[in-house]
């Protein structure tokens, strides 16, 4: 990320950030001070429409009255308390998470990525049960599960892994729409294939008809465990409560994993994780088995909780998949955009456009006029709008993120 051509935070400031934070992130020159819905303020006063949700965290929008509300009460009530005592929030959470997914159990934690070590953690006990020789990962090219020595391993993204030394093993990667490939990938020694509804990272590709079906029962026929990494498209974003519930086989039910991890949207903004597990899958997981210090805190929790309620209080998941289809319209009929674009697509509020050539400059051109949106695999802008962002906001940024793409 070029973060040259563009700032409006003192130079004082960014020199005093440079001094103390470590130069991982691709920081562009703007201090950021205040969220309101979609619209974020800087220090120099101006307001940018947030067409991409704090990377989808923020999914109700930014500073959610009810959100702040359930932090203020559930902080005046218990503030942490450890998992060896039961709380309230952790299980009203769960409640809602087997009432909009599928029948399972939840462990907590602070990230998608410490979830999706917990599944392949929790694939493995399976695979080695009772003298079991299952322990390898099968994942896809372009995929992306985190920043842990293990999780880059699985990520299908080499550019990742440089400069880390040898991968942790067991881990393979293979072409994510080659079924062929991801059948001979699987032996006797693999537990599990991880993989996104939509990959996100790797520039919201979706996979043909027919195609997760096939690997699910693949995974059936070998005794392998299916994990649904969601931490992108959980909690209604693509139009629906999760993603994978746009598969369906061919007697119209819904193809549904082994374990399905959760982040970024689950916590509206705050760090919350989640993997959710079938039932017979989660008894392995005792006591001692995993843990997280903090993860369930009843804040986390009890703000995830509310989340919940507004979204399905206000019909948010349906009014998702509406706005997505306005969006998706939109671009592909920009008459200042067509020549530059090569494919829109994605699910509800989880959108990829592909240009022809890398948009050199686009993201601070983006802010210059008041946007804010992201760029992977270098010529694939990600939008990932709240869902309660109003039908003016969406269509006003789209309109400057056009104007911003067609220089």
């Amino acid at each position: 990320m070029s973060t040259s051509g563009f700032q409006t935070a003192d130079a004082g400031f960014i020199d005093r950030a440079h001094a103390v934070l470590m130069q991982n992130y691709g920081r562009f020159p703007v201090q950021m001070v205040r969220g309101r819905g979609s619209e974020l303020f800087d220090s120099a006063g101006r307001a940018y429409i947030d067409l991409f949700a704090g990377f989808g965290g923020t999914v109700i929008g930014h500073a959610h009255p009810e959100l702040v509300r359930a932090i203020t009460e559930q902080a005046a009530q218990m503030w942490a308390v450890g998992n060896q005592f039961h709380s309230l929030p952790q299980v009203e959470l769960a409640e809602r998470l087997a009432r909009t997914a599928f029948a399972g159990r939840a462990f907590f934690c602070h990230s998608g990525l410490e979830a999706n070590e917990a599944a392949v953690k929790l694939a493995r006990l399976r695979g080695l049960a009772d003298g079991g020789k299952r322990w390898k990962t099968v994942s896809l090219i372009k995929s992306f599960h985190g920043r842990s020595l293990a999780m880059i391993a699985a990520t299908g993204n080499p550019a990742i892994r440089e400069g880390f030394g040898p991968p942790v093993p067991g881990f393979s990667n293979v072409d994510p729409m080659d079924f062929s490939a991801i059948e001979h990938a699987i032996d006797d020694e693999t537990a599990c294939v991880i993989m996104e509804p939509i990959q996100g990272e790797g520039g919201i590709n979706l996979y043909p008809p027919g195609h997760v079906g096939k690997i699910r029962k693949l995974c059936d026929e070998r005794g392998v465990t299916l994990i649904f990494d969601e931490v992108w498209t959980g909690v209604g974003r693509t139009g629906r409560w999760f993603g994978h519930q746009h598969f369906v086989d061919e007697q119209g039910k819904i193809i549904t994993p082994d374990i399905m991890t959760l982040g970024k949207a689950l916590g509206g903004g705050l760090p919350v994780g989640a993997m959710w597990a079938r039932p017979e899958l989660a008894k392995l997981l005792v006591a001692g088995k995993h843990g997280c210090t903090l993860g369930g805190n009843p804040i986390c929790m009890a703000v995830s909780r509310t989340l919940f309620d507004v979204i399905e209080r206000d019909g948010l998941v349906a009014r998702a998949e509406r706005l997505g289809e306005m969006a998706m319209s939109f671009l592909r009929n920009s008459t200042s955009i067509k020549s530059k674009v090569k494919d829109v697509r994605g699910r509800g509020l989880f959108i990829g456009v592909e240009f022809h050539d890398e948009p050199v400059g686009l993201l601070e051109r983006c802010l210059d006029a008041g946007v804010i949106a992201n760029i992977t695999y270098k010529k694939i802008v990600r939008l990932a709008p709240a869902m309660t962002i109003s039908e003016s906001d969406l269509q006003q940024g789209l309109e400057r993120f056009a104007k911003a793409a067609s220089v």
